[in-house]
């Protein structure tokens, strides 16, 4: 296999270990709605640091104004006492991230609670913060052609024994059906505009 027959496969498997969620509807996996999210935890940097800086990015520049308005009310809020320290803390985690959802046209459906992040999710972030992807490469991939082999074998059984009754003849079709759909969901993911998390040649950034 060369080198960019390698790197195809490569964005194959990534796509099909994330699970259906992913290929289809982008918010499903998304993570910047939770507790535990990169989107809370630059607020919170930015909080602390009594600095909004950390937080700009993840909101369009028409949005700045009410970011920066919510911004200036929770740092006053926040000093009164622990109590409302916690309540200015969250109204803020909503604000920014209902904003910043809205600015990729997905919905906002409150804060998740932590922990709810994907694990595969958890693990792309990770390869990130240390820089190599290898690990969760590799993981990936073997996870793919595993499920793709499967599903094949599956089907091929299946074909085997498909004339020899209606029920047999049933039971390829089925797992043929699984086969091709198993297949076509991660061509369609990868040939896809972009979507939520990619940023695309025709540019544009969401999260």
């Amino acid at each position: 296999m060369d080198v960019k027959s390698g790197k195809r496969m490569m964005i194959l498997a990534m796509v099909l270990t994330l699970g259906v969620g992913l290929l289809f509807p982008a918010h499903t996996l998304a993570h910047c709605d939770t507790l535990d999210g990169p989107v809370v935890a630059d607020a919170r940097i930015a909080l602390d640091k009594a600095d909004i800086t950390p937080v700009l990015k993840w909101v369009k520049a028409d949005d700045e104004p009410e970011l920066r308005a919510v911004f200036a009310k929770t740092l006053a809020v926040r000093k009164l006492d622990p109590a409302a320290k916690d309540l200015a803390d969250t109204y803020f985690f909503e604000t920014l991230v209902r904003i910043h959802r809205a600015g990729e046209g997905a919905p906002y459906t409150g804060l998740k609670a932590a922990g709810t992040v994907p694990p595969p999710i958890v693990k792309a972030d990770q390869s990130l913060e240390k820089g190599n992807v290898d690990e969760l490469a590799t993981a990936i991939g073997n996870h793919a052609e595993a499920g793709v082999r499967e599903r094949f074998k599956h089907a091929l059984e299946a074909k085997k024994h498909a004339g020899e009754s209606v029920v047999a003849g049933r039971d390829f079709v089925a797992a043929y059906v699984t086969y091709v759909h198993y297949v076509e969901g991660v061509v369609a993911a990868v040939h896809a505009e972009t979507h939520h998390g990619e940023t695309g040649a025709k540019g544009g950034h969401q999260h």
